[in-house]
């Protein structure tokens, strides 16, 4: 490689908005956790483990997903992110598919200038350790336009960690320009079992309409053996032909980026404090809570479903809740506002403090994943 070229991409990068903030992938590195370190007999779509991960899966796989330890040796990473197969789907039906995915919002992707004539090209960089080898499909998807790239990349050793880059072009199909707002315009994939359905075509290189037959034509079957295990850290996406060194930041800055998605309160102790507030009446009261970051949109609110999980203190006593707390329409995405229920006992107009109930299981979460 030349150093004019590296020049160069390093010069797209500086009008990408520097050397910093490169990489649009948030927590590549997979060092914030904040749900936990490791779900096991996972069955089904969701979010687990590391944050901004997501796992899509209709397979008849039972899976282990975690906060791994096991690393490519002297790239300075502590996390990796790990899917290890418990029980196999060795016979996989068309329509079935499991990608690891991380979504984006639009209003961080103008960089790209896609589908316009100026289009720039970005490359996707990991490192990668597949129990199978053969090919494997990275795709990105345009989800306001319905379009997609795929590229495919050789695992060539079992069980042992592997450097990859891939350069996808830009699309410069005009008409096609991402929307530039907080919502999922686009989503990076990496594919781990594909039916026919998404396998039966002609592998999608070049930005196109989305044909599902084209997406992952190729990949293998990660999923196929209880042996197999899947694990990836040092995820990057950033502009230019070039792929650049890992964009190593702070764990603070990190988590920050990931808490404008999702942010979790745990009891750590007995009478965890979540939220203070006022009583709106006897059996009523109305908590306050401000978010370490404003979030991507007005959260949804997560908790254990059980109300004697939570507890009111007031005037020296507390008093456990008679509903699971709810979120109210008030609630901004700088601020949470939670109804809390308690069958009487309070008095109007005092002050309150919304905590968990002698107990270190429960916990509050505030959702706004794309």
């Amino acid at each position: 490689m030349s150093r004019a070229r590296t020049f160069a991409d390093l010069a797209t990068a500086s009008e990408a908005g520097s050397l910093s903030n490169r990489n649009l992938v948030i927590n590549g590195d997979m060092a914030v956790a904040q749900r936990g370190t490791s779900t096991s007999s996972v069955t089904s779509s969701g979010y687990y483990a590391c944050d901004r991960w997501k796992l899509l899966d209709n397979s008849d796989a039972t899976l282990t997903i975690s906060q791994a330890t096991d690393l490519p040796s002297g790239q300075g990473f502590n996390n990796s992110f790990k899917i290890d197969v418990t029980t196999a789907d060795s016979s996989v039906g068309a329509a079935q598919y499991a990608i690891v995915r991380q979504g984006f919002e639009g209003q961080f992707l103008q960089r790209l200038q896609k589908g316009f004539s100026t289009a720039k090209s970005s490359t996707v960089s990991f490192w990668v350790k597949s129990g199978l080898t053969g090919t494997h499909i990275c795709r990105l998807y345009d989800h306001d336009n319905s379009r997609q790239i795929s590229k495919s990349y050789t695992v060539n050793a079992a069980d042992t960690w592997e450097h990859k880059t891939i350069t996808f072009a830009g699309d410069t199909s005009t008409g096609d320009p991402l929307d530039d707002d907080n919502a999922q315009s686009m989503t990076l994939d990496f594919w781990l079992l594909a039916g026919s359905n998404y396998t039966s075509g002609s592998l999608q290189t070049t930005w196109a309409d989305d044909t599902a037959a084209n997406s992952a034509v190729g990949q293998v079957n990660v999923l196929g053996n209880a042996s197999y295990n899947w694990l990836i850290t040092g995820v990057q996406w950033e502009l230019g032909e070039v792929a650049t060194p890992f964009e190593h930041e702070t764990f603070g800055d990190n988590l920050a980026k990931c808490q404008r998605y999702y942010h979790k309160i745990d009891a750590t102790v007995a009478y965890t404090r979540y939220a203070t507030g006022q009583a709106e009446n006897t059996t009523q009261g109305e908590v306050y809570y401000e978010h370490p970051v404003e979030m991507r949109a007005k959260p949804t609110l997560g908790q254990t479903g059980t109300a004697s999980n939570y507890a009111v203190y007031q005037n020296a006593g507390i008093i456990a809740c008679s509903a699971v707390p709810v979120i109210n329409s008030a609630q901004t995405k700088k601020m949470g506002v939670i109804n809390t229920t308690v069958s009487s006992g309070m008095t109007q107009g005092e002050a309150l403090v919304f905590l968990s109930n002698n107990n270190t299981d429960s916990y509050i979460e505030y959702i706004a994943e794309l």
